[in-house]
């Protein structure tokens, strides 16, 4: 009969700047008792201190996700949701990457196991609210702009009606067409086409005299 060998597992813990006086034991702690009752090996820990939630980059969360796509770890497990992830989606996008590198997830407070039937359906759950929620954001903002376009309003920015005989005239002085631009309230770009249309509509008008007048 040939042993099994121990699920590694790394614990990741986080107090942010707004938990003052907090000690992150009270976490890993925790942690550590859950993997020793669990009879899982300790691979690493991960641990953001003073670090808010709400950060995009989190230096031992960064660290911790780099370690699982060089699958140095079986399972990745957290205090609690929010000590994780910054955001609904947020988590969601990370235990999509555990799962397509087949690491598992669990929260002890939230009893998230994702190596379980339950927790895997927890997961599924999850996803289809988000994407509900996705769904909604974008039927919302197109039932807007069908709303807005009924009642005669112009959608996206408001045109601006350039003098391009003005254009001319700033660009003939040397002004620049920054400068042209924020003269004339408009982007340099549009400046710079009105000023090459013109100079294709003359060279054209020039180019047709020359023919009648032979």
């Amino acid at each position: 009969m040939t042993d099994t060998k121990p699920i590694r597992v790394a614990l990741y813990a986080r107090v942010s700047t707004s938990n003052h006086g907090q000690d992150v034991t009270v976490q890993t702690r925790e942690l550590k008792e859950f993997v020793e009752c669990r009879g899982w090996q300790l691979a690493g820990e991960y641990v953001d201190l003073g670090i808010s939630g709400s950060k995009d980059r989190r230096p031992e969360l960064d660290r911790l996700m780099a370690g699982a796509r060089r699958r140095e770890f079986d399972a990745v497990l957290v205090w609690k949701f929010d000590r994780f992830a910054r955001s609904v989606s947020h988590l969601l996008r990370a235990l999509e990457t555990f799962q397509t590198l087949g690491i598992d997830f669990v929260s002890l407070s939230e009893s998230l196991d994702t190596s379980t039937p339950t927790g895997k359906m927890v997961f599924t759950v999850l996803g289809a609210v988000a994407e509900l929620e996705r769904s909604l954001i974008v039927e919302r903002v197109k039932a807007g702009l069908r709303n807005a376009r009924a009642k005669g309003k112009r959608l996206g920015r408001p045109r601006v009606i350039l003098d391009v005989c003005r254009v001319a005239e700033l660009h003939n002085v040397g002004l620049s067409w920054p400068q042209i631009a924020k003269q004339l309230g408009c982007g340099v770009g549009t400046a710079h086409r009105a000023f090459q249309n013109l100079s294709k509509k003359v060279k054209d008008a020039t180019l047709t005299s020359a023919i009648v007048s032979r």
